[in-house]
């Protein structure tokens, strides 16, 4: 399967300058949060797999106007093809307003999905906004990593975890791939294509 990451800037290769032929071969389409509604609902309407998404920190006007034939996995469990994504959107808390945690509020969330996790028999893909705790975050409260998602991927071992959060234009030897254990890191940075297999 291949899945196309999305975050936290419109490309113009799939909105400006559209052209069709750029989802050949892709499967499914993950947004990892801090996109325009518009945009995704654009890349809906013209591609036949599900687009999925998780919330960013500044995705507040999705709670008015969510991307209309998408599908959020906040919180959930999606299987298509036997790939399973598991969705944790958000970053964590530095200011007031919406989809922004503690690491101890993050870390319920988590818990609270163990009995889905069970149900499927782990997860394949980790989609979340922020980073994990250590693994390409920023020490700046506002993109600081959260500890779960390391947490997540000790005891689950999932193929990718796919974030966002931290643009990589921010620092120029930000590395958008790295590996944790078993686990491939990306930070989905505007868009990156990763293969995966249904285990």
């Amino acid at each position: 399967m291949n899945i196309l990451a999305l975050s936290d800037t419109e490309s113009p290769a799939l909105w400006d300058y559209f052209d069709k032929s750029r989802l050949e071969g892709i499967d499914v389409i993950v947004s990892c949060g801090d996109l325009k509604a518009e945009y995704l609902s654009f890349l809906a309407t013209f591609f036949y797999g599900p687009v999925l998404y998780v919330h960013g920190n500044h995705d507040e006007g999705y709670l008015k106007k969510p991307p209309e034939g998408c599908v959020c996995i906040d919180d959930q469990i999606f299987t298509y093809q036997g790939v399973r994504f598991l969705g944790l959107g958000g970053s964590m808390r530095y200011k007031p307003g919406p989809f922004q945690y503690t690491d101890r509020q993050m870390n319920v969330r988590a818990i609270r999905l163990w009995p889905k996790i069970a149900a499927s028999r782990g997860f394949d893909v980790l989609v979340t906004h922020a980073p994990a705790y250590g693994l390409g975050d920023a020490p700046t409260l506002a993109h600081r990593g959260f500890q779960a998602f390391v947490g997540l991927m000790d005891h689950y071992a999932p193929q990718y975890h796919l974030h966002g959060h931290v643009h990589l234009n921010y620092d120029p030897l930000a590395r958008r791939v790295r590996q944790y254990q078993g686990t491939t890191i990306v930070n989905a940075y505007e868009k990156y294509v990763v293969s995966c297999a249904a285990r």
